[in-house]
C-alpha cells in the first residue's frame, strides 16, 4: 500500500527515484515505511518492515546488496522489525532482484595473512565476546559447530550430543588411547572422549575465555587427571607432546588460511600416530575456485565476523590433506545439518534478545543477530558447505589400517 501524509515536491520525486531504481521483478515480502509517513509494499505479504528515519537511510538501498543492508542495520541507521531469519530471507530477495548476476558471487573470506599473532587476535575477535554471551544460546554443552541430526526434528541439545559421539565413533576411540583436539572450543568434545570412552585427552584453543571456562568445567567433571586444556597453538605442538592415537579439528581450518592448509595437515600428520585416525571437520566454498558467497555477505562476515577466515572447496581441501601425506577414508557433507544448527541457534538467540542485549552494546547484538541468520541462509542455499573428512597416514598398512570395511561401525 501507498500512502503519503505529506512530502514535498523534490522529496516526492526523490522517493520515486529510489522505489523505482530497485528495478523490482518478484514479489519481496518487505515493508518500507519512510520518514514522512509513506508505506511501501514491495511485496503481497510483507514479513518484514524498514523503517527509514530519513532522506540519508535510503542510500543503504543503493544497491540493496546484502552487505549495503547489513551495514546499515548494524549501525542503527534504520530499524527492522520481524524475524532475524525472515529479514535474511528478504534481504537476500532484495539483494537478487536488484543485482545484476555478475556482480553477485565472491568469496566468502577475504584472503588475509596468517601468521601467530594475528590469527591470535581473529579469534579473541570472534570468540572472546563473553562465555556468558554464548551460554544464552547455544545448547548446555556450549559446542559451538555444526550438530549432528540423526533425524531432522531433533532438539538442539539432542544433536549436539550425537555430533560428538559421531565424530568420537569415527575416529574410533578407545580406552587409554590419545587423542588431541585443536580448537577444543568450551572442551565439549575432550570431555565426552574422557567421559563415555575413556580417552586421555589434550584441547588446545587460542580463546582465552574458552580456556578458562574448559579448564573450569575440567574440574568440577573430575577430569583433571585425564583432560588437559591449554592455551596454545597448534603450530607449538611437537614431538615432544608424544604422538597422539588419534586427533579432531573441528571448526578449525576456516582459520588456517588457504596458502597454509598444506602446513596445517603436515602439523597434523607429524603428530599423528602410525596406525591413528584424524577428523577433520570444517565449512567449505561451494564453488570450485574457492568462492561463491554473495559478495555483501562476505565484506559483512570478513568484517564484523570472522578476520582472516578463508573457505577453501572441498577438493583444494582434500588435494592439502594428500599433499601432507593424509589419505581421505571417508567424506561426509553436513551442509542441511549445518542449516538447521544455525537455524535453532538463531531462534534461541531471538528468544533471549533481552538477555542478551544487558550483556552487548547494541551494535554487536545486531551483528550476531544478522550473522546467526545470514550463516542459515547461506548453508540452506547452499552458497556454502560442510564436510567432515575421516583420514590416515598415506600408505598405512592394511595391518595398521584400524577403519572396518564398511562404515556401519560409526552408526553401531
Amino acid at each position: 500500500m501507498d500512502s503519503v501524509v505529506f512530502a514535498g515536491a523534490s522529496e516526492r520525486a526523490l522517493i520515486g527515484r529510489f522505489l523505482s531504481g530497485l528495478r523490482l521483478n518478484s514479489d519481496v515480502p518487505l515493508r518500507l515505511t519512510l520518514w514522512n509517513g509513506l508505506e511501501h509494499d514491495l511485496g503481497s505479504n510483507p514479513k518484514v518492515t524498514v523503517r527509514l528515519p530519513g532522506p540519508g537511510a535510503l542510500r543503504y538501498f543503493l544497491p540493496p546488496s546484502l552487505d549495503n543492508l547489513a551495514e546499515g542495520y548494524v549501525n542503527g541507521h534504520f530499524d527492522v522489525l520481524g524475524r532475524a531469519q525472515d529479514i535474511v530471507n528478504a534481504a537476500s530477495e532484495l539483494a537478487q532482484t536488484a543485482l545484476p548476476l555478475s556482480g553477485k558471487f565472491g568469496r566468502l573470506f577475504s584472503p588475509g595473512q596468517h601468521n601467530r599473532a594475528l590469527d591470535a587476535r581473529a579469534i579473541e575477535h570472534h570468540y572472546d565476546v563473553s562465555n556468558a554471551f554464548y551460554q544464552l544460546w547455544l545448547d548446555q554443552d556450549m559446542v559451538y559447530s555444526c550438530a549432528y541430526f540423526p533425524a531432522p526434528h531433533q532438539t538442539l541439545e539432542q544433536a549436539q550430543s550425537a555430533k560428538l559421539d559421531h565424530v568420537l565413533r569415527k575416529i574410533m576411540i578407545r580406552p587409554g588411547e590419545r587423542l588431541l583436539d585443536i580448537g577444543c572450543g568450551w572442551g565439549a568434545l575432550v570431555m565426552r572422549a574422557a567421559q563415555k570412552f575413556g580417552a586421555k585427552a589434550v584441547g588446545i584453543t587460542l580463546s582465552k575465555n574458552q580456556y578458562l571456562l574448559a579448564t573450569e568445567r575440567v574440574l568440577l567433571a573430575g577430569l583433571a587427571g585425564q583432560v588437559e586444556i591449554r592455551l596454545q597453538d597448534y603450530r607449538d605442538l611437537d614431538q615432544d607432546d608424544i604422538a597422539f592415537d588419534k586427533i579432531t579439528s573441528v571448526g578449525m581450518f576456516e582459520h588456517v588460511g588457504v596458502t597454509h592448509l598444506s602446513s596445517y595437515f603436515a602439523k597434523i600428520n607429524s603428530l599423528l600416530k602410525e596406525g591413528g585416525l584424524v577428523l577433520n571437520h570444517g565449512i567449505t566454498s561451494t564453488d570450485p575456485g574457492s568462492g561463491n558467497a554473495p559478495l555483501g555477505a562476505a565484506r559483512f562476515i570478513d568484517k564484523y565476523v570472522f578476520p582472516h577466515g578463508e573457505l577453501p572447496h572441498i577438493s583444494l581441501a582434500l588435494k592439502h590433506m594428500q599433499t601432507a601425506g593424509l589419505e581421505a577414508l571417508d567424506v561426509e557433507c553436513l551442509r542441511r545439518h549445518y542449516a538447521r544448527t544455525l537455524s535453532l541457534w538463531a531462534e534461541n538467540y531471538e528468544a533471549n534478545s533481552d538477555a542478551i542485549r544487558g550483556l552487548v552494546d547494541e551494535t554487536t547484538y545486531r551483528i550476531w543477530r544478522v550473522y546467526l541468520a545470514g550463516c542459515a541462509h547461506a548453508f540452506s542455499q547452499n552458497w556454502v558447505s560442510l564436510y567432515q573428512v575421516l583420514a590416515c597416514k598415506s600408505g598405512t598398512s592394511e595391518a595398521l589400517n584400524p577403519t572396518p570395511w564398511s562404515r556401519s561401525y560409526m552408526y553401531a
